[in-house]
This record gives structure tokens, C-alpha cells and sequence, in this order.
């Protein structure tokens, strides 16, 4: 069964130690209100909540709380929908050397590093997160487990392994390589029969133009849509010829801009709009680049223990190991030359009337899931000028739209899903709030509240205490 489907349904009692449950009848009153669609804030709001379900939002002058309800005050906060993280890798947790990582945590990612990954997001605030490449069974098994309410975390959107011409060596159980049309439309019938979300698509300028448009036909007649990288502008181009959805990434490399026929394609592109499907959606996931430097220069956060939680001690240990020296890993060696051209594609972007989506590659290389999302949103709104109110809707409303759940999660209104956060203070001046989100509710169970963690409400590999 796939998520859009699962996402209906009540979220079921954690069943195992200390499990948490929804706690009934609950009225979030007197903070300010952003419900995602872009309107006016709500001041002195109220938010009643049912079990997994808001049932009534007003403010304190309209809406009576009723007997029998939990009060919880949200006075001095904004209170927002939960948010979404649009490119996530549950599978990795910020180690530096992913050929290692590949090797040796292989049979450890369904019991520990994905559970692990899904409760340090939804603790930051995500009650919403698309996995973008890892090994299917393990994908739809933490999935299904956290829809079950056997394990804490974000409602999961997975895209199992990519479909690329050829997987990297080593890389096989999460990259599937297509050497023709049959090929290609037979790993997507093979996803979707497993019960994947969305496809994700890497590389498809060097498939041949029938298997890569296969590729896209397939997923489409099965209602799944197609996330496609985006680092090369033949990489692009293609992906626009045959469809692609929503591209990922800022990529060609050092080049200064995106050039005049990516630029003339991405506007035609999107000046059809509905006629060809709805919005072209792109996740730039920026933040990596842009903040390397600051990084290499003080790496302090690195030592942060939220990425800790859930994870053993030799895990711990080896990803420590691995990031002591940020300044000489590989992976990171040519970000300095391609940070100053980050900004100048951003707006490109913009200016092209893409809808943009907030995600972050988060789990690559000292990017962890405790930190990723809210590190985009502040490089976004403090340093590429996106009004905190897009940069929200970006993480909230649209997110939900691409995934076809906008009318289940993605905003705060009655019948929608209880996926709600708060920070204490004003969010709207001041959008780095979101580095210590005080209050996680995910389908009306609270999770983080007066930014304490209810430990007992995880399992108990799950805790710190």
C-alpha cells in the first residue's frame, strides 16, 4: 500500500516500550498562526485537535474550548504546519566516505541508521520527509513501520533505489542501472508494484531518449511522479523534453549561471503550467555549498550529540572519525569554486517561475538530519531573500501539493492532519527560530513540548536520557 494511501488512516499506537499514543482531545491556544497558505497570520489562535485530526481552527474571540480538552498554551510562539524535508537520505548520517558507509552499514539500515534518521527529523520539526535513494526493502519496511506506529518519525514519502544508465560500483542495491526501454519500464513496474511514492531518476541524458522517456511514461501511467538531478544542462533539458516533475539540486558544477537554452526551455516549461501537468517543482538543496567554507572555518556544530540519538556507539565513533578534518575530504573539494555561483542560480530559478520545495541532501557528509532542514530555511531567508512566509509555504503547502496529499497534511485547517510545530518567539522576523523548534505534534501525538523531548513516548533504543 502506498503512503498517499496509508497517510489516511488513523496513526496507530506505538506498540513496543513505552510507546507513545494520541492523546485524545487537545486545544493549542493563544500563539500566532501560519496555516500554510499564504493569508494572513492569526494572532491569539486556537487549534483544536481530535485524536489525529484538527477539528477546528479560530482565535480566542471565535472559537470556545470546549470541556474535556487539554489545554496546551502556545502564548509568545508561532505555531505552523509540521514541516516537510523534500530530499532526505535516511540511509546515510553524515559520514565522509560513502564507499566505507556502502560497505559496512548495508545490513544495518532497516533496524538502525533509517529508524535513527526518521526520529532526529521529526524531533527538528519534519513531520513530512520524501527518501530520495536507498534499498527498497528497508525503505518500505521503515515506512510502513512508522505508519503502523511502531517507530517515530516523519511520514515517509520513498523513492526505493534510483534509476540511472549505470550504477556506481558498489552501489548496486540502491542503484538501478537501464540498458533498455524494457529495462527502464520494468524497474518502475517493479517499484510501484512494491509500493514506492515517487520515482527518482538520475542521469537520464545518458540513457538512450526512448528509455529515458520510457522511464517517465512508466511511472506516469502508474501514478507516481519523477524527481530528476539536475547537474548537467543536457541533464535538464532532457528531463524537461520527457516530462521530469521536479528537478533536484542547483548543480552544473563551477559554471556561473544556467545557460540561455536551459533558461528559454525552464521558462516554456513553466509558462504551460496546467497543460502540462501542474507546476515544474525544483529542490535546490543549497545549504551544503553555500555554508562549506563556514564549515571548514568553525566546525563546532559538528559536535552537537542530537545526531547521536539513535545511533550505537560504534557508529557514533566511525562517523566522528571520519569528519576531523572537514577541510580534506574529497567530497568537498571543489565547493569552494562553486559557492559564488550559487546565488546567481537560485535566481534564475525564481525568475523562471519555478515553484520551489525545500530540501536539503540531507545524511551526505556532515549534514545531519537533527540540523539539515532548518539550516536551508535560514540560508534561503537570511541569505538569498526569500520572504519567510515563500520560504514556509515552500516547506509546508507546496511540499504536499507535489506529493498530491495537500488535502490531508501540508496546512492548518479543520479535517487535515494534527502535524503542527511551534517556536517561541516571532518566526516571520526572525526565521532561525526554527534551529530549536519547541513543540512537535505529529498526528496528535506531541513529541517535543517547552523544547523537551518526550523520551518516554519513543522506544527505548530511540532515547536519550
Amino acid at each position: 500500500m502506498k503512503i498517499s494511501e496509508l497517510v489516511l488512516a488513523p496513526v496507530l499506537a506505538l506498540g513496543i516500550a513505552a510507546a507513545a499514543q494520541a492523546e485524545g482531545r487537545q486545544a493549542l491556544v493563544g500563539g500566532t498562526l501560519i496555516d500554510g497558505y499564504g493569508g494572513p497570520v492569526v494572532h491569539d489562535s486556537v487549534i483544536l485537535v481530535e485524536d489525529d485530526r484538527i477539528i477546528a481552527v479560530g482565535n480566542q474571540d471565535n472559537t470556545a474550548i470546549p470541556d474535556g480538552y487539554e489545554v496546551i498554551s502556545t502564548e509568545g510562539m508561532t505555531v505552523m504546519p509540521g514541516l516537510w524535508e523534500m530530499h532526505a537520505h535516511l540511509m546515510l548520517t553524515g559520514h565522509s566516505d560513502y564507499d566505507h558507509w556502502d560497505r559496512v552499514y548495508i545490513d544495518r539500515l532497516e533496524d538502525e541508521i533509517m529508524p535513527a534518521s526518521a526520529v532526529q527529523l521529526l524531533l527538528a520539526g519534519v513531520t513530512s520527509a520524501r527518501d530520495l535513494g536507498a534499498p527498497l526493502e528497508p525503505s518500505i519496511s521503515v515506512r510502513d513501520r512508522i505508519n503502523a506506529g511502531e517507530l517515530p518519525g516523519p511520514t515517509l514519502y520513498v523513492s526505493g533505489p534510483f534509476i540511472q544508465h549505470q550504477p556506481y560500483p558498489g552501489t548496486e542495491a540502491f542503484r538501478w542501472g537501464v540498458d533498455s526501454v524494457r529495462d527502464a519500464r520494468q524497474h518502475v513496474r517493479d517499484l510501484a508494484d512494491a509500493g514506492v511514492d515517487v520515482i527518482k531518476f538520475v542521469d537520464q541524458d545518458l540513457l538512450e531518449p526512448e528509455e529515458a522517456r520510457a522511464v517517465v511514461e512508466e511511472a506516469h501511467a502508474r501514478g507516481l511522479r519523477v524527481v530528476g538531478h539536475s547537474h548537467r544542462p543536457a541533464e535538464i533539458l532532457r528531463g524537461l523534453e520527457i516530462g521530469i516533475d521536479n528537478f533536484e539540486h542547483t548543480g552544473l558544477t563551477t559554471a556561473p549561471e544556467y545557460p540561455p537554452e536551459v533558461m528559454t526551455a525552464l521558462r516554456d516549461r513553466t509558462a504551460r503550467g496546467r497543460v502540462s501537468g501542474g507546476p515544474l517543482f525544483w529542490t535546490p538543496t543549497i545549504e551544503g555549498l553555500w555554508n562549506y567554507t563556514r564549515t571548514r572555518e568553525n566546525d563546532e556544530f559538528l559536535d552537537s550529540d542530537c545526531w547521536h540519538r539513535g545511533l550505537r556507539d560504534d557508529t557514533i565513533a566511525d562517523i566522528e572519525a571520519s569528519i576531523q578534518h572537514p577541510e580534506r575530504l574529497e567530497y568537498t573539494q571543489l565547493t569552494p569554486l562553486r559557492a559564488p555561483t550559487l546565488r546567481r542560480k537560485f535566481e534564475q530559478l525564481r525568475e523562471a517561475g519555478v515553484v520551489m520545495l525545500l530540501g536539503t541532501d540531507s545524511g551526505i557528509p556532515m549534514k545531519f538530519h537533527c540540523q539539515s532542514t532548518w539550516n536551508e530555511f535560514d540560508v534561503w531567508t537570511r541569505e538569498l531573500d526569500v520572504p519567510v512566509m515563500d520560504a514556509i509555504r515552500s516547506s509546508t503547502y507546496w511540499a504536499a501539493v507535489f506529493m498530491g496529499v495537500q488535502d490531508q497534511v501540508g496546512t492548518i485547517a479543520p479535517g487535515m492532519m494534527a502535524d503542527i510545530i511551534a517556536v517561541d518567539g516571532d518566526l516571520l522576523t526572525y526565521p532561525s527560530l526554527l534551529q530549536d523548534v519547541d513543540f512537535v505534534m505529529k498526528a496528535g501525538t506531541v513529541y517535543v513540548e517547552d523544547g523537551q523531548v518526550h523520551e518516554e513516548r519513543l522506544p527505548a533504543h530511540l532515547r536519550m536520557e
